[in-house]
């Protein structure tokens, strides 16, 4: 596994060592249900507290404003859902083309049972046009649910402006901010956002463990009954796993603003620009993560191209993690105006906090290799 260059940070990042050392002890001793009154119990629900401390901190929200589910796609769920049981007679959603499949799915899904869904298209840059966004919302309209970073392109919206259009239009706002978290810096507390979806395994914790932002003045509906989580989350808390998310997120922190991620991902879009003849970074260049890029190559399978590189040891992606196994071009780049053959021909490479400049280096020889029409 050392030798593989991984650059699919977007799909998932390897656990932080320090994550894994906090988690240690609530995988061995510390095994008890934090809802038992008894000493392990309570051992238990401190830890619980202060991760919910940590992972608060990051998302910059009041503590009893953050509730832990089990990823990002369950958040993403039980924040649309909430809405639509504040008011049963709304029955219109607002969200967008690109949105990850978690958002799409589920929408889908509604449309089917009677649900009215707007889908905004996107330019060619991959952002919205904000004057079609307001004109969008109605009276029925239970949510906006748009994502802040997209996962494909890195691409991010404009959420002040978006939460700006939703308090005057006085629509609830759901922003999907699973690619976001962790990467730049977050602040609700007064930014007119009502829920947030946030992710463990994109800031270096665990698999099965995520967050839901819900603002303190907001009605909420749970989606899994029960009394945990303050009544807002039913099911036994993933102990372990929730504190390596706080742990996560307080070292998440200490990185914020740091530009050595930005710097690589810089290098490797210069290199492979330089290198290949016809190369086109897709999307918004200037408002995307620091992290992301996504590359078209003219005359290239993205699919086949994927193989190969895995055969050299460099790990990257075609899309989304959640639609690998799908034959169809990205409905992200389709939406951007992109061609079936140019959607086909991208590969998103994504830049990771252990990501060395030599692995960049490496991946700059390697993927041209590969990715020249005359040597595919």
């Amino acid at each position: 596994m050392s030798s593989v260059i991984y650059l699919d940070n977007n799909a998932t990042t390897q656990i932080d060592p320090e994550v894994l050392e906090a988690m240690m002890p609530w995988l061995r001793g510390g095994y008890g249900n934090p809802s038992s009154a008894y000493s392990l119990g309570r051992e238990a629900a401190k830890a619980l507290d202060q991760a919910r401390t940590g992972v608060a901190a990051l998302a910059g929200c009041h503590v009893d404003e953050f509730l832990f589910t089990s990823c990002g796609t369950e958040s993403i769920n039980t924040a649309i859902q909430s809405a639509l049981a504040l008011d049963p007679d709304k029955r219109h959603i607002v969200t967008s083309a690109v949105e990850h499949s978690a958002t799409i799915k589920l929408c889908e899904y509604l449309a089917r049972r009677g649900y009215e869904i707007t889908w905004l298209p996107v330019d060619r840059s991959g952002q919205l046009d904000l004057a079609r966004l307001e004109a969008s919302i109605r009276s029925d309209t239970a949510i906006v649910s748009l994502l802040w970073a997209n996962n494909e392109t890195g691409v991010l919206f404009p959420v002040q402006e978006i939460a700006a259009i939703a308090q005057k239009k006085k629509c609830l706002l759901h922003i999907d901010a699973v690619q976001a978290f962790g990467k730049m810096p977050l602040a609700l507390e007064g930014a007119g956002v009502h829920f947030m979806s946030f992710s463990g395994h994109k800031i270096y914790a665990p698999k099965g463990v995520g967050g839901l932002y819900v603002n303190r003045r907001v009605k909420f509906t749970p989606l899994l009954r029960g009394s945990q989580e303050n009544a807002r989350r039913g099911g036994t808390q993933n102990v372990a796993s929730i504190v390596g998310f706080g742990k996560a997120a307080e070292i998440a922190l200490q990185h914020l603003g740091t530009d050595s991620i930005k710097s690589l991902r810089d290098t490797l879009e210069s290199q492979l620009e330089s290198a290949i003849p016809g190369a086109t970074v897709n999307g918004d260049r200037n408002n995307r993560l620091p992290n992301t890029t996504n590359i078209s190559f003219e005359g290239v399978e993205s699919e086949g191209a994927l193989i190969l590189l895995d055969e050299k040891g460099v790990s990257c992606s075609a899309g989304s993690a959640c639609s690998s196994g799908s034959v169809h071009p990205s409905h992200v780049l389709k939406a951007m105006g992109l061609s079936n053959d140019q959607a086909r021909a991208s590969l998103r490479f994504s830049i990771g906090r252990f990501t060395t400049a030599e692995d960049i280096q490496k991946a700059g020889q390697i993927i041209p290799a590969i990715t020249l029409p005359h040597l595919f």
